[in-house]
């Protein structure tokens, strides 16, 4: 449903065993409003065509993430 209401072209990852969130590290323990949960830590990663990360970003704010990778791209 989210694919077909945003017209995505490509792919969406499901990670329900959180190995993939694992292997990038941002899965784990966070405090919230001072209570601690474990869950995604809101992460960017900027990956060239050979699937190297040249760029990361941990506990980015939304609003930052396009900037962020523009800026790294020098645009």
């Amino acid at each position: 449903k989210f694919d077909e209401k945003y017209g995505l072209e490509f792919p969406l990852l499901s990670d329900a065993d959180h190995g993939v969130s694992e292997a990038y590290g941002v899965w784990g323990e966070k405090i919230r409003c001072g209570k601690a949960s474990v869950g995604i830590t809101r992460s960017s990663f900027l990956i060239d065509e050979s699937g190297k990360i040249i760029n990361s970003w941990y506990s980015v704010k939304p609003e930052d993430t396009v900037p962020k990778a523009l800026d790294a791209l020098g645009k």
